[in-house]
Order: structure tokens, then C-alpha cells, then sequence
């Protein structure tokens, strides 16, 4: 695991809460070695009330770059 990554993950782990990140599609991915296919992950966890949140898109936009990098 890169430092990025950790980094990544601590952020979408906060934000998300730790029992919504050990059970996430994206843990699995990460965990699995599929690191495109976790970062694809960031952007499912955008919504708040059911609803599409600019900002959460836009957080998860940020976390997935700094995951790749």
C-alpha cells in the first residue's frame, strides 16, 4: 500500500464510517490487488438523503486522484 492510498482511504474511511469501509466493494478491491478497480469505488459513495451531493462528488473525485497517485 502506497502512503496515498493509506491516506486515501483514512479520508473515505472518516468520512464514511469504519463499519460502511471494512464491508465496501472498495476495501475488497484494494485488498484483492484491483487498485483501478478500487478507485472506481470513490465515486459510488456520493449520495446523502438518497440524494447526488456535488460536494461528496467532488470529495470522492479528489480521494480517487490521490489513491492513483
Amino acid at each position: 500500500m502506497t502512503q496515498n492510498q493509506f491516506d486515501a482511504m483514512v479520508s473515505f474511511a472518516f468520512n464514511v464510517g469504519t463499519s460502511a469501509f471494512v464491508t465496501s466493494t472498495l476495501l475488497k478491491k484494494h485488498l484483492a490487488g484491483d487498485y483501478a478497480g478500487a478507485a472506481k469505488e470513490f465515486s459510488r459513495w456520493n449520495r446523502g438523503g438518497g440524494k447526488v451531493l456535488v460536494g461528496l462528488t467532488k470529495r470522492r473525485a479528489a480521494e480517487a486522484a490521490l489513491y492513483l497517485t
